[in-house]
């Protein structure tokens, strides 16, 4: 069976640039993700576009040209298609990494498609695929997504947003701006300032004008085939807001059963894994983890631009230990 000098789990941008630093090294490696190439990307809504700009979010020095200063969602899912064609990383995309189990000195990872044997694993799986759930009644019906993908499904339906953030200012924003009628929920004040700065303007003038519907200190208490229960925070007065479609853009979280499985220790409320904060090599030595994950619950620390710094340290210090066991002395019976 193979045996891998490294296995990165997660095919997202951090998790490639661990890839392309792996191969510049000449370690046998491969990439496993569950889903597609950049899975995460793939799934942001059709007319996202990031924050950051071209450059911060390219890896292996390729450069990435945008029509924009910000690229799109599609300009990042080509940009990363063709570096990893470029590259001729390998991938194997649509293997499910279910868990992670350590023999003797090499590490056995169970996924869907088989075994994988591997000396060292880079955990690089990001957080956008595990949304934070409400624990509500009514939150799994089928017109309740986590998700967003495109406006025009919805047009002149009754549409609430749940949240005040990057994800929820962008889907009432799309949503409206393509005639849908929307009301957003939102638990604080107003609206995240810490989101995209232009795009907070955009929705303030929204409410202001009353074109978009907003409650701010309120909760969503159930949901039902046809409707929005809310609940005033400081007067506890209940609402029914009509919903044909419910968005619950409340944020995303690490897979933690699965670290939890893995072995990694998570610290704190925030979930926080326990990490070598130059090497990235977790509580188990030989697993290090790269890119947004390190984050655990505080999501907007770690970004594209700097998980993708993670690699090379992973990289050089994984290289640092295979010279290290094979300049280790070869001990010598000498009543043999």
């Amino acid at each position: 069976m193979t045996i891998y000098d490294v296995l990165i789990v997660g095919a997202g941008p951090c998790g490639l640039a661990c890839g392309i630093e792996a191969k510049k090294n000449d370690l046998h490696y491969a990439v496993l993700d569950k889903g597609s190439l950049t899975e995460s990307v793939r799934r942001y809504p059709a007319g996202m576009t990031f924050f950051s700009s071209a450059d911060m979010i390219s890896i292996g020095d390729v450069p990435f040209t945008s029509l924009n200063l910000r690229p799109s969602r599609i300009e990042a899912l080509n940009y990363y298609r063709k570096v990893t064609q470029h590259f001729g990383l390998n991938v194997h995309i649509y293997t499910d990494v279910q868990n992670i189990e350590q023999q003797e000195d090499l590490f056995v990872l169970h996924t869907n498609k088989g075994e994988y044997r591997t000396r060292k694993v880079i955990l690089a799986i990001g957080y956008y695929d595990i949304p934070r759930e409400m624990g509500i009644r009514g939150e799994h019906l089928p017109h309740v997504s986590h998700y967003y993908d495109e406006p025009y499904r919805y047009t002149m339906t009754n549409t609430v947003v749940v949240g005040g953030a990057n994800s929820a200012v962008e889907t009432a924003l799309d949503l409206y701006r393509n005639g849908a009628h929307v009301t957003v929920v939102h638990q604080f004040e107003w609206f995240d300032k810490a989101a995209k700065y232009w795009i907070v303007p955009d929705m303030e003038n929204r409410v202001k004008k009353e074109e978009v519907q907003a409650y701010f200190n309120a909760v969503v208490t159930e949901i039902t085939e046809k409707e929005v229960i809310i609940k005033d925070l400081k007067t506890d007065e209940i609402k029914h807001i009509p919903a044909d479609f419910v968005f619950l853009m409340i944020g995303y979280h690490p897979d933690d059963k699965f670290l939890r499985r893995v072995g990694i220790k998570l610290n704190g409320k925030m979930l926080i894994p326990e990490i070598d904060a130059e090497t990235y090599e977790s509580n188990i030595p030989g697993i290090y983890m790269a890119g947004s994950v390190i984050g655990g619950e505080e999501t907007a620390k770690v970004f594209i631009e700097n998980g993708k710094l993670h690699a090379q340290p992973i990289v050089q210090d994984i290289i640092k230990q295979q010279l290290s066991v094979k300049e280790e002395p070869v001990l010598v019976n000498k009543e043999a």
